[in-house]
């Protein structure tokens, strides 16, 4: 495997470009200064995704999404306005997550729980759809946590807090539970998710829910050994053609060696 399986195949080189291009581009916004900034964001979201969910592991939740006929699954990048946007695709890793989730609703119930690398906020839905008593969802990037609270509306729901700064490395909160899917894609940022994982298990005893479809850099880690899998499914045909023929994605818990 390699880091291709980063991106579903027909926007893998245009994302790749968003971030470079972004800061090239940033007096060229596709937004201005008329409505507050949550307004214009939940704007330009309803107007360049669209609603789905129905072909992924858990089409009892709806999402809005990038999808073929969304205007930027091919306008040029140089015309996007934001940072990259991770949270318009619902990864493999976040869908497996989910959907043990609300297969398991006493994982959830009752818990405060904590989606690291929210993006469209899905996990914390079926976090919240299982009866968790507190959700903090958390992505650095502002549009994820406005498509976020977008999402848990369009399913009826509350919005749960969305923070977005770094919380890796920051002093560990009192969670019961962490939930995070599709974050190894990087072997720095696995180490440093490794390192503060264990401080967190360590100071509360949080527990720790993993989804990843099996990408090389999470295979290779070293957390990879205190992994326990709990689930694992057969993803379904769009998404396996979308994420380079992966098949399966798996929840894994994490028990390190206190």
């Amino acid at each position: 495997m390699t880091t291709r399986l980063l991106m579903p195949r027909s926007c893998t080189q245009y994302v790749k470009l968003f971030y470079k291009l972004f800061t090239q581009t940033q007096g060229h916004r596709y937004l201005s200064n008329v409505y507050p900034p949550a307004e214009r964001i939940r704007k330009f979201i309803t107007e360049n995704t669209e609603l789905t969910g129905e072909q992924s592991l858990t089409p009892e939740i709806r999402l809005r999404l990038f999808t073929p006929s969304c205007r930027f699954w091919r306008e040029r990048p140089e015309l996007w306005p934001f940072d990259d946007p991770y949270w318009a695709i619902y990864w493999p890793g976040g869908q497996a997550l989910s959907r043990y989730v609300l297969d398991n609703p006493e994982v959830c119930r009752g818990q405060t729980v904590l989606d690291l690398g929210s993006g469209c906020g899905a996990s914390a839905i079926a976090a919240k759809l299982c009866g968790a008593a507190h959700i903090v969802a958390n992505d650095i990037d502002t549009v994820a946590a406005v498509a976020t609270q977008m999402n848990f509306e369009l399913n009826g729901l509350e919005p749960p807090a969305c923070l977005t700064e770094n919380m890796i490395g920051s002093e560990p909160e009192a969670f019961n539970l962490i939930l995070l899917g599709d974050m190894f894609y990087d072997e720095a940022l696995a180490t440093d998710l490794h390192n503060w994982l264990d401080s967190c298990i360590r100071t509360h005893g949080t527990k720790v829910l993993i989804g990843d479809p099996g990408r090389a850099q999470f295979e290779s880690h070293h957390i990879r050994r205190l992994l326990h899998q709990l689930a694992q499914f057969e993803l379904p045909e769009s998404v396996r053609e979308e994420n380079y023929g992966l098949t399966c994605s798996s929840v894994w818990c994490y028990c390190p060696e206190l």
